[in-house]
């Protein structure tokens, strides 16, 4: 078992090596260079060539991403070509509110979509399995833009229940905040609960055809201590890894969200940088969301090893 959890480590190390280089190669080919961007078009060659030098972009390629990605190593995430402010400072501002809002969509949206996906799976084919089959896949089938205007239109605008800009100054107290953010995180808990009801109800399904949980069937044992006791342990492995990718989904796939309600998270920041060509910027919030998408699926892989027994003693 450590031995496979250890081929999982090193399997992630690896693909992050792999994405660093891939986003170094990417952000390379965009137009302009830091040097270009920070003095304007009006700077003289010899301003440019002494700036170059002074960034280190007159070096060969392999040069620049050794020594970014050893700065990357150390903490060192540069400076910023837009203002020059350092990158540490404008992503410390910002992955607050991601983590802020992604804790509170995560405490809500997973017990309700395991709750759900179990009583769906409960009483498979009837009304209410039904019920909860049919809207989850309305709800995936409907963009996360279109829920997040709905909801501004009904809640905000007709009812004025919550405010349809999510702006946070940094002293709001608790439930303020969330009061402030209840729009995002309603259209936010609606998109990523029905991609894991489904799949719970899927995982559960499918350890329901194995021949134990049949004998168990077979033996009187009632379907929801079944599926208690037995089933849902051995479902975990499935069930974790969509709660994984919608976690790493919820720090880094909400730019539409934070966008249309202007909120300040970590996603819309790297939209700012590409919009401003900040290089450095773009790395370093390139490289969070891809390390961060790598830690939670084998997070999800652990998981699943230590609560499967026969992932956990392989023949």
């Amino acid at each position: 078992m450590w031995q496979m959890i250890a081929r999982r480590i090193c399997v992630g190390l690896v693909l992050m090596w792999v994405v660093s280089l891939l986003i170094f190669a990417l952000t390379q080919v965009l137009p302009g260079d830091a040097a270009e961007i920070r003095l304007g078009q009006q700077a003289t060659k010899e301003s440019l060539a002494a700036l170059r030098e002074q960034l280190g972009l007159d070096k060969p390629w392999y040069m620049q991403y050794f020594s970014w990605i050893g700065n990357l190593l150390t903490g060192n995430l540069g400076i910023s070509n837009a203002g020059g402010a350092t990158i540490e400072s404008l992503i410390g501002n910002r992955i607050g509110n991601t983590l802020f809002m992604t804790a509170i969509v995560t405490t809500v949206s997973v017990p309700i979509s395991v709750i759900l996906g179990l009583i769906a799976a409960m009483y498979p084919g009837r009304l209410l399995d039904r019920i909860i089959t049919s809207g989850t896949l309305g709800l995936i089938a409907v963009p996360d833009f279109f829920i997040a205007i709905f909801l501004i239109l009904f809640v905000a605008v007709q009812l004025g229940l919550a405010p349809a800009v999510s702006y946070l100054s940094g002293t709001e107290s608790f439930w303020k905040s969330v009061h402030v953010l209840a729009l995002p995180i309603g259209t936010l808990v609606i998109v990523v609960s029905a991609q894991m009801i489904r799949m719970t109800r899927a995982g559960i399904l499918n350890v329901m055809s194995s021949a134990y949980i049949e004998m168990a069937i077979l033996k009187g044992i009632p379907r929801r201590r079944i599926i208690l006791r037995h089933a849902l342990f051995n479902a975990i492995g499935p069930i974790v890894n969509v709660i994984a990718l919608n976690l790493a989904y919820l720090v880094s796939g909400v730019v539409v969200v934070e966008t249309i309600f202007a909120y300040p998270g970590l996603a819309k920041l790297m939209v700012d940088g590409v919009q401003t060509r900040d290089i450095p910027l773009v790395q370093a919030c390139g490289m969070i969301f891809c390390c961060t998408y790598v830690v939670l699926i084998l997070i999800a892989d652990v998981a699943a090893i230590l609560s499967n027994p026969r992932l956990r003693h392989p023949k």
